[in-house]
């Protein structure tokens, strides 16, 4: 009986140390395929910022980089150091943090149309047929392109600031609906109730 118990004792531990090398194996596993993800990176603006010290003048440079993987991934960034290279790393790594997932229809373009503001700056985004592309300036056109994002049109208002409709394009992605969201495993039977409402929006004016 003895001999039993012990046995049985011997085997549990065994099986919970296989158990927890088992985990620790799929975890590296997990970390090796995420570090293999990569991400498109376009840095829009580098700028020169001077700031009044008691000894003088400090110089410090900005740079504002969008990062996207072109598979519904996206985000903007924003770095501040004295060296140009350093601002860089420091705005791709502040970009990679706030990454969003956009909604896709069938046709790579949006499910409806949106508006948001940040700041001074507002913005309009519609969806378009197949064929249309991009038809959007500045920031806004390379959140889209990087978003993944092939037919689309896009209409700034307000201040021009390259930062504030960069931030203004990524709030607007955000407030899409989830729920109309076509996939492509989704039914093509959601994809015709769309294009109806697509079909709407085709003749409304964007000076309204």
């Amino acid at each position: 009986m003895e001999k039993t118990l012990t046995n049985n004792k011997t085997n549990k531990k065994e099986e919970t140390a296989n158990k927890f090398a088992a985990n620790k194996n799929y975890k590296k596993k997990l970390i090796t395929r995420l570090s293999k993800i990569k991400y498109e990176e376009k840095i829009i603006q580098v700028t020169r910022v001077t700031k009044v010290v008691k000894g003088g003048k400090k110089l410090t440079f900005r740079a504002i980089v969008i990062v996207g993987d072109a598979k519904r991934k996206v985000g903007v960034g924003v770095g501040r150091a004295e060296d140009v290279n350093l601002a860089m790393d420091k705005a791709i790594l502040n970009a990679k943090k706030n990454l969003i997932t956009v909604p896709l229809t069938l046709n790579y373009s949006i499910p409806h149309v949106v508006k948001a503001n940040y700041g001074a700056c507002k913005i309009m985004i519609r969806p378009s047929s197949l064929g249309t592309g991009v038809i959007a300036g500045g920031s806004v056109r390379t959140v889209l392109e990087l978003a993944g994002i092939k037919n689309v049109v896009a209409k700034q208002f307000g201040a021009s600031s390259i930062l504030n409709n960069a931030k203004a394009t990524i709030l607007a992605l955000t407030n899409l609906n989830q729920q109309i969201e076509l996939g492509k495993y989704q039914s093509t039977r959601r994809q015709v109730f769309y294009d109806k409402l697509i079909r709407k929006y085709k003749n409304v004016r964007l000076y309204s």
